[in-house]
C-alpha cells in the first residue's frame, strides 16, 4: 500500500512538472511584439538618434510580407532545410554532434531559424538545458504559427549590426530604401551579417570584406538552387563588388538630453519610421559652447551646473536644449535640468502684472508702493526701497514689495490659480504652502515650464507648449491673459530706462535690438535665472548648483543674462548695428503718453519721465489733483478677508496703517463715510471687522488732504 501512494505521489510530481514546462514553452513561443524603432533627426534631416523600446534599448520594423528573395537568400546561409523540418533539423543537429565529438569542442549548434527566433526572443546562457528548451520552444512555435510567420519573425528580430534590428530597418539603414527595392546584390550582404553581426559589421573594412565574402557564397547557393541564372548571379557579384554602406551616423554627444526628452514626448504617440525633431543641431553646438565657455568663469564662485532651452518664439518648437555642461563628464551630469523644479527667483513676476493689468487693479499709470510699511512683510533682494513706483519701474527693477502688494490684493489662491494655469505649477497646490513668497521665487517650478508660460506673453497672451517635434499632439491653445496685458507687460520688460537705478544701462539686459528680459535669482544665490524673449526667439538659461547650496554672488544678472545675450547677439549677429524691425507691437486700443515716473501724473515738469500705453483718450491725473502726503498702506486696496468662523466674536480686528510723509502728526480715520478715531500718524489703528465692503479713507485734520480711499471685502 505504502509503494502504491509512493507511486501515486510520484505520477502527480511528474504530471505538476510536465504540465509547468509545457506551460513555460508555450509562453515562450508565443511571438513578442517590440516597439518599433524610429530615426530620429534634427529639422534639417541630420540624424540625432534612433529611438525604440526594444529589449536592447532599440527597437524593430515589422516586416508584413516577406518578399521571396529575402527569404530564399536568408535560408542559403540559415537553415536551407527550413521548409522540410518542424522546428529542429535532425540532419544538422547529426552533424554537430558528429563534429563537436571529433574536435572535442563545440564547433556547430545546428540553430535553425525557429531556435534562433526562440533565442531572440529568450535570451539563455548557452547550456545544453537551455539548448534543450529552446530546441521544445522551436517546436511548438513552429507548429503553433507555421513557417512563414516564424520566418517573418525571424526577419524583424533578428540583428544586422549597426544597432539595427530586422530586414525592414537594415535595409533602411544601409541602404535608404524598402525592402522590396533591394538588389540581388544588396540582399546578399544583408543575408550574411545575422550569423555574427559583430564579425560581419559592414560598418568596418574588415567587417565588409568578409561580409561579402559570405555574401558571395549566398549567391553561389542561389545559382546551384536555381534561384538565379547565371548572369543574373554575375550582375549580382558585380553589385555585391561596388558595395560600400556609409558610415553609420553617430549620435550627436551634446544633444543627448535633447534626444532622451524627445524619446520620453514621443513614447506616449505611434511610432513613426521618421521623426523630424524641431532641434537645430547645429545651433544646439553653438548654445552648447557658449554655456560652457560661460559656466567656467563662475564656476570659482561656486557655479555647477546650467540649463538653457532655445525656441522659435511662433511655433514654440524647441530649437536647443542643453540639459547640463556635459551629459558624461560628471556624476551629476546625466541630470537634464531644464527639466528639474528649482526656485525661479523672480521670474514669475511678469505674470503676476499682467494678473492685475488683466484684473483692473492697476493700469500702467498706477503709483505702487515700495516702502517698509507695505503690509506686505516683503523685503527688496537689496534691503531699501525706492518709494512710490510705476508698475513699469517696480517690473524693471524687479521690487519684491509691489509684486507682493500685487499678489495680497489679487488674492493668493487667485494668483495662484492663474500662475498653475500657465503651466507654472500643478494646480492641486494650495497658494497658501507659498504664501506671498509666490511673487518673489518661493514656488519652484522648471524651466521648460517658464518658457512655455513666456511664451503666453510673447504671443499675445496665448499658451501653447513647447513643441519638440514634427506632427507632436498638441493640447488645444489657450488665452490665460489678454492682448493688452501680455503687450503691456512685455514693453515693461523691454525698456532699459524702467531698470534704473538697480540695474545698470548697457550691461548684460541690453541689446541693440528689441528683446524683452526678466532676470531671477533665488534666495541666497541658489539659483540664478533669465528668460528673454524677441519677436522670433525665446530663450530660457539657469545657472547653480545641484546640491542647493548658496553661490557666491553669482545672481541672473551676473551670469544667466550673459549667457542669453551672447546666445541671442550671435542669432542676430548681422543686425546687431542697428535693427528697425523686430519692436513689440502696442497694446491694441492705447496710445503712448508721457508719465511722471516719480508721481504717476501727467509729465509736464517733471525730471524723470516714462511712456506709458494708456486707452485713446485717456491720461493720468494733472500732478495738482492728487492726493497729499497721505497713504493708506494697511489694508491694500481691493483686499478680501475671511473671518474665521470659531473665533470668539468680536476679537477679529482689522489694522489700519497710513504712510504721512513729513509734516502729518495726526491722523482722522473714516470708515465708511463716517468717523472712527483719531491717531498719530505712525500709529496702528485696530477697527473691528465686520461682514461686507468697507471703504477707508486718512484724512489730515490740520492740512485738510485726504488719502486714496482703499475698498475692501470682508467675508
Amino acid at each position: 500500500m505504502l509503494l502504491f501512494f509512493k507511486k501515486e505521489a510520484l505520477a502527480f510530481f511528474l504530471l505538476g512538472f510536465v504540465s509547468i514546462l509545457a506551460s513555460n514553452i508555450w509562453n515562450r513561443s508565443t511571438f513578442i511584439v517590440p516597439r518599433p524603432t524610429t530615426i530620429l533627426t534634427d529639422r534639417n534631416g541630420v540624424f540625432l538618434a534612433q529611438l525604440g523600446g526594444g529589449p536592447a534599448g532599440y527597437g524593430y520594423w515589422p516586416v508584413g510580407a516577406v518578399p521571396t528573395r529575402v527569404a530564399v537568400a536568408i535560408l542559403a546561409l540559415e537553415d536551407r532545410r527550413f521548409w522540410d523540418h518542424p522546428g529542429v533539423d535532425p540532419v544538422a543537429v547529426a552533424r554537430a554532434v558528429r563534429a563537436d565529438a571529433v574536435s572535442g569542442r563545440r564547433v556547430s549548434g545546428a540553430s535553425t531559424i525557429a531556435m534562433q527566433v526562440a533565442r531572440m526572443q529568450n535570451p539563455e546562457t548557452r547550456t545544453l538545458g537551455h539548448k534543450i528548451l529552446e530546441a521544445a520552444t522551436a517546436l511548438v512555435m513552429t507548429a503553433r504559427y507555421g513557417r512563414g510567420a516564424v520566418l517573418r519573425q525571424y526577419l524583424t528580430l533578428v540583428p544586422f549590426g549597426e544597432n539595427t534590428h530586422g530586414i525592414a530597418d537594415a535595409a533602411a539603414w544601409y541602404f535608404n530604401r524598402p525592402v522590396a527595392d533591394l538588389s540581388w546584390g544588396q540582399i546578399a550582404l544583408l543575408s550574411a551579417i545575422p550569423q555574427a553581426p559583430g564579425r560581419y559589421d559592414p560598418g568596418t573594412p574588415r567587417g565588409l570584406r568578409l561580409a561579402k565574402a559570405r555574401a558571395a557564397v549566398a549567391l553561389a547557393r542561389l545559382q546551384q538552387q536555381g534561384v538565379i541564372d547565371a548572369p543574373t548571379y554575375q550582375e549580382a557579384l558585380a553589385d555585391l563588388a561596388q558595395l560600400a554602406p556609409p558610415p553609420a551616423p553617430s549620435r550627436p554627444p551634446d544633444a543627448l538630453h535633447a534626444v532622451l526628452h524627445i524619446a520620453s514626448v514621443a513614447a506616449e504617440t505611434a511610432p513613426a519610421e521618421h521623426l523630424q525633431s524641431t532641434i537645430d543641431i547645429a545651433l544646439q553646438a553653438r548654445v552648447t559652447a557658449i554655456a560652457r565657455r560661460r559656466l567656467d568663469e563662475w564656476r570659482p564662485y561656486g557655479a555647477q551646473q546650467l540649463a538653457v532651452i532655445v525656441a522659435d518664439r511662433r511655433s514654440m518648437g524647441v530649437l536647443a536644449l542643453v540639459g547640463s555642461q556635459n551629459y558624461s563628464a560628471t556624476d551629476d551630469g546625466e541630470i537634464d535640468y531644464a527639466m528639474r523644479w528649482r526656485s525661479p527667483g523672480s521670474t514669475l513676476k511678469p505674470f503676476i502684472f499682467a494678473q492685475a493689468l488683466d484684473r483692473g487693479v492697476i493700469s500702467p499709470a498706477t503709483l505702487l508702493p515700495d516702502s517698509p510699511d507695505s503690509g506686505t512683510e516683503v523685503e527688496n533682494a537689496d534691503r531699501r526701497f525706492l518709494g512710490p513706483l510705476l508698475p513699469e519701474q517696480a517690473l524693471g527693477n524687479s521690487r519684491n514689495v509691489p509684486a507682493a502688494s500685487l499678489v495680497r490684493r489679487d488674492g493668493l489662491e487667485a494668483s495662484h490659480r492663474f500662475l498653475a494655469g500657465l503651466g507654472l505649477d500643478h494646480a492641486d497646490v494650495p497658494g497658501a504652502r507659498y504664501g506671498l513668497s509666490l511673487a518673489i521665487g518661493g514656488m519652484p517650478t522648471e524651466l521648460d515650464r517658464l518658457v512655455a508660460a513666456y511664451g503666453a506673453l510673447a504671443n499675445d497672451g496665448v499658451w501653447r507648449p513647447l513643441r519638440w517635434y514634427d506632427g507632436q499632439p498638441e493640447p488645444p491653445a489657450r488665452r490665460l491673459i489678454s492682448v493688452g496685458a501680455a503687450r503691456t507687460v512685455t514693453l515693461f520688460l523691454s525698456d532699459p530706462m524702467a531698470r534704473l537705478p538697480s540695474f545698470a544701462r548697457m550691461g548684460s539686459t541690453e541689446f541693440p535690438f528689441p528683446v524683452a528680459v526678466k532676470t531671477g535669482t533665488s534666495q541666497g544665490y541658489r539659483d540664478a535665472w533669465v528668460v528673454e524673449f524677441t519677436d522670433k526667439y525665446i530663450i530660457g538659461v539657469w545657472v547653480g548648483r545641484p546640491d542647493g547650496e548658496p553661490m557666491d554672488q553669482v545672481s541672473g544678472a551676473t551670469s544667466a543674462a550673459l549667457i542669453g545675450q551672447d546666445i541671442l547677439l550671435g542669432l542676430y549677429h548681422d543686425e546687431t548695428d542697428g535693427q528697425d524691425d523686430g519692436s513689440f507691437a502696442a497694446p491694441p486700443g492705447t496710445a503712448p503718453v508721457d508719465v511722471c515716473a516719480q508721481a504717476g501724473a501727467a509729465a509736464g515738469g517733471c525730471a524723470r519721465q516714462l511712456v506709458a500705453y494708456l486707452p485713446d483718450g485717456a491720461a493720468p491725473a494733472p500732478a495738482a489733483r492728487r492726493t497729499g502726503n497721505l497713504r493708506i498702506v494697511a489694508p491694500l486696496d481691493h483686499s478680501n478677508f475671511i473671518l474665521n468662523p470659531d473665533a470668539p466674536a468680536g476679537l477679529a480686528v482689522l489694522p489700519l496703517r497710513v504712510a504721512a510723509g513729513s509734516g502729518a502728526a495726526d491722523v482722522e480715520w473714516f470708515v465708511d463715510g463716517q468717523a472712527y478715531q483719531m491717531a498719530k500718524a505712525g500709529d496702528t489703528v485696530d477697527w473691528p471687522a465686520v461682514p461686507g465692503r468697507h471703504v477707508f479713507v486718512a484724512r489730515d485734520p490740520f492740512a485738510g488732504t485726504r488719502s486714496t480711499p482703499v475698498y475692501v471685502s470682508i467675508n
